[in-house]
């Protein structure tokens, strides 16, 4: 009897104990979900334009976090150790691609949630076909053109893409992000075509484009440009003598009255290009660095861009006059 009774505690204990483990278990996975759920959707973003576009289709529903300081080479970033926690908190890491963020898309895929999307959004927008390649970007490297973000018809492709991945992800607030994208598509829409009006008053022999940096590959077939130089090669160090000489002598030939560098890519070569050509120096455009102030957006990049191009190149600069460069309220 007692043989039997001490069979009967037994099992009740091992009973006891295994509901008391399922129910710890059952716990621990509540804590688990409880400390990767959010109160509104935490998207991690890299450069500048990047973040811009995604904050203003999320608005107040959603926290953005850009990891590329602005003012950043893009192209030379490495993420730093406290990215990590923030890659592993995301419930969405959005992307331009097209290979711009690889030490980035690497630390994301080991670190992040298993259920966290990654977007890389030029990769979603373009097909191969239609992937740029050039000076800086050469086919033999294998890497494309990543600067879709200067052509605004390519823009207003992401925004759709990223306003579909947000409602998929919060589908709560549907509403919101769809009414966002309407008004930031309206914005874009009259960028798109300031930009066409801006180019129209540049004499036809002056739209061409020297730059440090081959950004404006999917800008200039849009508005009717050509890209004649860059002075940057693939590997982003200063071109050599003979580089140099190549592009002063394109530069004579074609007529182009100035060159744009940027405070991104300081290059002081570039100043000597411009006085050997006999071209304007103009450091002043930018290709992911937001300005400061009340126009500290992308479109406000974008219509300051424009200004700065427009003059230099002999055309009306009040083309970017009626351009709302403000943000969607976030």
């Amino acid at each position: 009897m007692l043989f039997k009774g001490s069979v009967v505690m037994k099992f009740i204990t091992y009973r006891i104990t295994g509901i008391f483990l399922c129910l710890l278990l059952l716990c621990l996975q509540n804590s688990v979900f409880a400390a990767s759920a959010h109160e509104i959707p935490e998207i991690v973003t890299t450069v500048s334009p990047i973040t811009n576009i995604v904050q203003n289709i999320g608005g107040k529903h959603i926290k953005v976090t850009g990891i590329v300081p602005d003012g950043t080479d893009s192209h030379t970033f490495e993420p730093i150790p406290s990215d990590i926690k923030i890659l592993r908190a995301a419930d969405m890491i959005i992307v331009n691609g097209l290979d711009l963020e690889l030490p980035t898309l690497k630390l994301a895929r080991k670190v992040k949630r298993p259920e966290t999307s990654i977007l890389q959004l030029g990769n979603l927008t373009l097909k191969e076909a239609d992937w740029q390649y050039d000076f800086s970007f050469p086919r033999e490297h294998g890497h494309p053109n990543p600067h879709l973000w200067l052509n605004i018809e390519l823009v207003m492709r992401y925004a759709e893409i990223i306003k579909d991945n947000l409602i998929t992800l919060d589908p709560a607030n549907k509403a919101h992000y769809q009414e966002n994208t309407a008004t930031y598509l309206t914005k874009l829409k009259k960028l798109d075509q300031a930009i066409f009006n801006c180019i129209e008053t540049i004499p036809q022999n002056n739209r061409k484009l020297v730059t440090y940096h081959d950004s404006f590959a999917y800008f200039a077939p849009r508005y009717g440009m050509t890209v004649i130089a860059a002075i940057q090669p693939s590997d982003f160090s200063e071109p050599g003598p003979q580089e140099v000489i190549s592009i002063i002598k394109q530069i004579r030939e074609t007529g182009v009255p100035a060159i744009f560098g940027s405070e991104v890519f300081p290059s002081k070569v570039m100043k000597q290009i411009a006085r050997e050509a006999k071209a304007k120096f103009i450091d002043q455009l930018s290709d992911d660095e937001l300005p400061a102030g009340p126009n500290n957006s992308f479109i406000g990049m974008m219509a300051g861009n424009m200004i700065t191009m427009t003059e230099a190149l002999g055309g009306n600069p009040t083309c970017m006059a009626n351009i709302d460069a403000s943000n969607i309220a976030f």
